[in-house]
């Protein structure tokens, strides 16, 4: 994935998971879901459509370019594989959620494959857990 900022990361990800569950998206929408006041995810969404992640029409729907998707598939994959695998070495979900929240920006690709690696061998009995 290309290098983009995290706040950026979390974006993406967030309007994946939204339209994944509401089929549509609109500014209001990541405002509420990420605590963040519409001004202020104006001024994100206007950054990430010149950037050519995301797109919005005429009435304000933003949906994911190809670009936008890939980056927030690699975000939202991180972050589940690393809530996953917390949860599997005993952290609480709460806990768990909001470190693999932290980590899914901060860690090196080869740190997170060896992670993957690992969360993939406890899930069919091989690996930790």
């Amino acid at each position: 994935m290309p290098a983009i900022r995290a706040s950026a990361e979390d974006y993406l990800e967030n309007i994946l998971v939204i339209s994944r569950a509401r089929g549509v998206v609109r500014s209001i929408d990541i405002a509420s879901e990420m605590g963040f006041s519409k001004p202020s995810v104006s001024v994100a969404m206007k950054k990430l459509r010149q950037s050519g992640y995301i797109a919005v029409d005429e009435d304000g729907f933003i949906t994911l370019t190809s670009k936008g998707r890939v980056a927030a598939e690699a975000v939202l994959d991180r972050h589940a594989t690393l809530h996953t695998w917390l949860r599997r070495i005993g952290v609480p979900d709460e806990i768990a959620a909001t470190d693999a929240c932290r980590l899914e920006h901060i860690l090196s690709a080869e740190t997170y494959a060896a992670i993957k690696r690992i969360a993939e061998e406890s899930s069919d009995g091989r690996g930790l857990g």
